[in-house]
């Protein structure tokens, strides 16, 4: 996954970030569904509840997509892939609200530390042309692409009893395919010309490498832990993506979003701390 935010940039030279991240997910959801006719055996349909969380489950995700690609247009691939990141910081709170459960001082340090980091991150970060002066657009659209995706990772949690991962995915996937088309179409954005073997490439490479294995093992992994100890995979996500967009695209890091990157990295790992790692029952 971390390499995710590469196929995106390459993906984003030939087709807006909304017919990105649809054709992503219509490939990913296409793959699902040829493997399903393959190796039917005995599922569980989802209850009418459940098929209401996985709709809900499936938009939240289509948000996240739309989101976070979309960051990419307005600032690096490391300060979005850092601010994406911060995933378990709104579970935690989700967790801490719904569940009534009180903040211990660390994590409350940790909220803290965060908001500072965010401040060193867009707030004095200023990232070289193509992306210089939207680092504030970039940065929102990328925290509200963490926040959708923590919205997705409780609801699928609360969707799972008695559900299979493929019937999951089948479902979030597929419903954030219809999401994403529909808005790529109200947006005017059309995919990559058939000839753009780069683009198409970069959206082949997220939808198999990023989306089916990446995505859908964060899924199967919900069986076992919790959202949060599940996001801190994430952890490593912006460091992978930074080195590969130095190397690649030469996005070089400025000195104060290392700083602000390494303070946000520290209070997401403090929350984790915090965190049970098993789910309970």
């Amino acid at each position: 996954m971390g390499a995710a935010a590469i196929f995106a940039r390459y993906a984003l030279g030939g087709a807006g970030p909304l017919a990105v991240a649809a054709s992503r997910l219509a490939i990913a959801t296409l793959a699902l569904v040829a493997i399903a006719s393959f190796r039917r055996g005995p599922s569980t349909a989802p209850s009418p509840r459940a098929r209401r969380l996985l709709l809900m489950a499936g938009l939240a995700l289509a948000t996240h997509f739309a989101t976070w690609i979309g960051s990419l247009d307005y600032t690096s691939v490391a300060v979005s892939t850092l601010l994406v990141a911060t995933t378990p910081l709104w579970t935690a709170a989700y967790d801490a609200l719904a569940h009534r459960r009180s903040l211990k001082p660390a994590a409350l340090a940790a909220y803290a530390g965060g908001a500072l980091g965010l401040y060193l991150v867009a707030g004095l970060d200023r990232t070289p042309a193509p992306y210089a002066g939207h680092e504030w657009l970039g940065a929102l659209l990328a925290l509200v692409g963490a926040f959708a995706f923590a919205v997705y990772l409780v609801l699928v949690r609360e969707a799972r009893p008695g559900l299979g991962t493929r019937t999951i995915v089948t479902h979030t996937y597929g419903w954030a395919t219809v999401a994403l088309v529909i808005a790529a179409g109200v947006a005017r954005q059309a995919p990559p010309a058939p000839s753009d073997a780069v683009a198409w490439g970069g959206i082949l490479a997220m939808a198999v490498v990023s989306q089916l294995i990446g995505h859908t093992a964060i899924n199967a992994s919900l069986r076992w832990f919790s959202p949060s100890v599940i996001s801190f995979a994430n952890l490593l996500e912006p460091v992978f993506a930074a080195v590969l967009a130095l190397a690649l695209f030469h996005e070089a890091i400025p000195l104060v979003a290392v700083a602000g990157g390494a303070v946000i990295l520290g209070s997401v790992l403090l929350v984790l701390r915090t965190e049970p790692i098993l789910e309970s029952d």
